[in-house]
């Protein structure tokens, strides 16, 4: 049920309260890219999304792991990856929430970074490089995440976003 503001005289109901009552489930993201061209493609990655809605606050949270058939894209630093969201936002908006990113390729944690989700779009997030590596390693490809930037992804690297946003009404 579509959350709708309480009015006098309205009757509590079962699907009345679930409209307002968080309730995690999964939703699948789309993978494209902020051109449409060069897709990506998760294949064999494990991707787990969950989200919950209260009124028109929408919850989310979001990890993949990239797989050894996972196909990255090629359009390089100018076609930045997006997410499709849950549940399409009220508005666009420049923070969303907040995640990692990891490569394994680097040794104990020094391959992690801060990323800032965005919503581009009412449907879309785009993921930004926020922080530098934890280990203090100057990370030189910063800006929006794509197929090399900030490093060249790889099976077993990872994407982590979570945080909450309004939904449309």
């Amino acid at each position: 049920m579509a959350y709708e503001p309480w009015q006098p005289g309205m009757i509590i109901t079962a699907g009345r309260l679930l409209s307002i009552s968080p309730t995690w489930q999964d939703w699948t993201p789309v993978w494209t890219t902020s051109t449409g061209a060069n897709l990506p493609a998760f294949n064999n990655a494990t991707v787990t999304a969950r989200y919950a809605q209260s009124a028109l606050t929408v919850y989310y949270r979001m990890e993949i792991v990239f797989g050894t058939t996972t196909a990255f894209g090629g359009g390089g630093a100018s076609d930045n990856w997006r997410f499709s969201m849950p549940v399409p936002a009220a508005a666009t908006s420049g923070i969303v929430g907040q995640g990692e990113a990891h490569d394994v390729s680097v040794a104990n944690t020094g391959g992690r970074l801060g990323i800032r989700p965005r919503l581009t779009s009412t449907t879309t997030i785009e993921l930004e490089v926020s922080t530098g590596r934890v280990d203090a390693v100057a990370v030189t490809a910063g800006g929006l995440i794509d197929a090399v930037t900030p490093w060249t992804w790889a099976s077993g690297d990872v994407i982590r976003v979570w945080g909450n946003y309004e939904a449309a009404a």
